[in-house]
């Protein structure tokens, strides 16, 4: 099971059809949004078959989405919000917490729009920055992909660089 993630898209179709493209050549089987933007789901539906997840950002008035959400494939729990619930721009704290007591064995998060790659007590959590609206700090802008195998064993969790 192939899963794609991307947030802080900003209504930037540019960004949105280069993601798409990226999603759909890489054979994934789910699509999670992380916020910000959400109304940018619609966009995806047009050129993504698979499911869409999705949770709403700071930046989104509507209540369509949950600000947080789980999905467990293959007996491995992924725990996704866009961040700005756990403060994760000044600590990774808070949403470790949460991860530890629904017992997560991957966050996926967004918000800071600096992508990030790191394992914390045996949870893998990841942020795949902002495609049109990088981070000053952020050193490219990318999509992340998580493979999962049929045992629920982690095969590649890794962000992939994009080219606007």
């Amino acid at each position: 099971m192939k899963i794609a993630f991307i947030g802080d898209t900003h209504h930037n179709e540019r960004a949105l059809k280069v993601a798409s493209k990226y999603i759909n050549n890489l054979k994934s089987d789910i699509v999670i949004h992380l916020g910000d933007c959400i109304e940018d789901v619609k966009l995806l539906e047009k050129t993504f078959k698979g499911e869409i997840c999705a949770v709403a950002g700071n930046c989104d008035l509507s209540n369509t989405y949950p600000k947080e959400d789980t999905i467990t494939i293959n007996g491995l729990k992924i725990f996704f919000t866009h961040g700005d619930l756990y403060n994760v721009k000044s600590t990774m704290n808070s949403i470790a917490i949460k991860a530890e007591s629904i017992g997560a064995d991957v966050v996926l998060f967004g918000h800071t729009h600096i992508p990030l790659k790191e394992e914390y007590r045996n949870i893998i959590f990841m942020n795949p920055g902002s495609i049109p609206k990088p981070s000053p700090w952020a050193k490219g802008k990318y999509i992340g992909f998580i493979e999962i195998d049929d045992d629920g064993v982690i095969v590649t969790a890794e962000l992939k660089s994009v080219e606007l």
